[in-house]
């Protein structure tokens, strides 16, 4: 399947036409999602319409970025005349009746949206099933979760329907379904793109403590593109460099969580590579944060910000002083990471302890996972994704192997704050490692 930059550059050659690109995307979906059911909300007709209208822009000379490139976004985003329910039934009847801000974003450079990619119910678990639309599976292996929240974005991709969508990523809704589908997610630098259109069904109110949106590819080029086109604030590219002009500090470990022996290998092979490649790399550094208090916190502000501060189960409601205790927290922690990256361009860690497990329909609270032979609880692997959500850091997931089963390992790279093109830039040479 073609990158999204080739399909632009087909249809503006004439070489091919917004409508026959959608009409494939549309063909691929309606034979291939059967099993997988990514693609939950569909709009193929104003598509179809979008289509014609973007080849007759080609036709007048116009040019922009994703001009007649068929996509899809997530669920959870506003869509003018899409049901937008988060995976719950009682909202499965809201309608918006305009575009979230990085829809119109999308839309303005020509991005044509065929439908919408399914989710957990409230975008709070990292398995794809609600009981609106039903289960999303990895296409990689039927049997096995395509990841969340984003999840039918990521299984989207990896099926080849599309060569681009939009999530979001508070937990690693992001990162982890990128990485259990063998496709590339950014975490953005928290606020650097407009979260406005990405609300709770039927709300209006303030982003969502540690929430991010953000673009998913099938190519680390397109992924640059696409954060190029949704960012709210001008994110600088860093310099061209060779592989072995970087520094990273490589973490395959974590004292809150552990990792499943394919991605420590991944990670030391990969931390080899950019040895032999000349880089600086190290394996430890103390001017890492304290891990463990850091998850703690992070843990702490999720199920704050999940649940709005209404007391939850045996959890009562967090007191005024608890939240700006953890606000502290998390600034002394921000500026211990931001202290870490004048030694270091970037921190590769797993993006989760685990390739996609099977479909489990145990709650979250009481799920388990076997992690070489041992039973672990599931929510300590939240502390992947935290490394990089409580410092408000940009992440980027890329695929980086298989483990023996076949399943795709990815990885994160995470940067400095607004140092996000870094972040994709490191990730797009460990790619390249992995590859050669």
């Amino acid at each position: 399947m073609n990158t999204a930059r080739e399909t632009v550059a087909a249809i503006v050659a004439g070489r091919t036409s917004a409508r026959a690109e959608v009409e494939a995307a549309i063909a691929r979906i309606e034979a291939g999602d059967g099993a997988i059911n990514a693609v939950v909300v569909r709009d193929f007709d104003r598509a179809r319409a979008a289509a014609d209208d973007a080849d007759r822009r080609v036709m007048a000379g116009e040019r922009t970025p994703l001009l007649g490139l068929p996509m899809t976004v997530k669920e959870s985003f506003d869509v003018a005349g899409l049901p937008t329910s988060w995976g719950f039934v009682e909202h499965r009847d809201y309608v918006p009746t305009s575009d979230a801000a990085a829809v119109k974003r999308l839309k303005t450079a020509g991005a044509i949206i065929l439908g919408k990619t399914n989710v957990p119910p409230a975008l709070a678990d990292l398995q794809s099933d609600n009981p609106v639309y039903g289960r999303t599976s990895n296409p990689h292996d039927h049997s096995r979760v395509a990841g969340g929240s984003s999840g039918g974005a990521a299984a989207a991709l990896a099926a080849g329907f599309v060569a681009l969508e939009l999530g979001s990523d508070i937990g690693g809704s992001i990162r982890v379904p990128a990485a259990f589908n063998g496709v590339w997610g950014h975490k953005p630098t928290y606020a650097a793109l407009s979260s406005e259109g990405h609300h709770f069904p039927r709300t209006d109110g303030a982003r969502a403590a540690l929430a991010v949106i953000g673009p998913l590819a099938r190519d680390g080029d397109d992924l640059a593109l696409a954060l190029d086109i949704l960012t709210s604030q001008p994110l600088a590219r860093p310099a061209t460099r060779g592989v072995g002009d970087w520094r990273v500090l490589v973490l395959d470990s974590h004292p809150a969580a552990r990792v499943a022996a394919p991605i420590r290998a991944a990670l030391d092979s990969l931390a080899d590579a950019f040895g032999l490649a000349g880089a600086s790399v190290d394996r430890a550094s103390p001017l890492l944060p304290d891990l463990a208090a850091q998850h703690r916190h992070y843990m702490h502000m999720l199920n704050i910000a999940l649940t709005r501060g209404v007391a939850a189960g045996d959890r009562p409601a967090p007191t005024l002083a608890e939240w700006f205790d953890l606000n502290d927290h998390q600034a002394r922690n921000r500026r211990q990471w931001n202290r870490l990256f004048a030694d270091y361009d970037a921190v590769i860690a797993p993006a989760l302890g685990v390739t996609a497990f099977p479909h489990d329909p145990t709650p979250l609270a009481d799920r388990l996972l076997t992690i070489d032979g041992e039973a672990t609880r599931f929510g300590a692997q939240f502390a992947f994704p935290g490394l990089a959500t409580f410092p408000m850091l940009p992440a980027t997931s890329v695929p980086v192997g298989t483990d023996p089963e076949g399943l795709p390992i990815g990885v994160q790279v995470i940067a400095d704050t607004l140092a996000d093109h870094t972040a994709i830039a490191v990730a797009q040479a460990a790619h390249a490692l992995m590859r050669t």
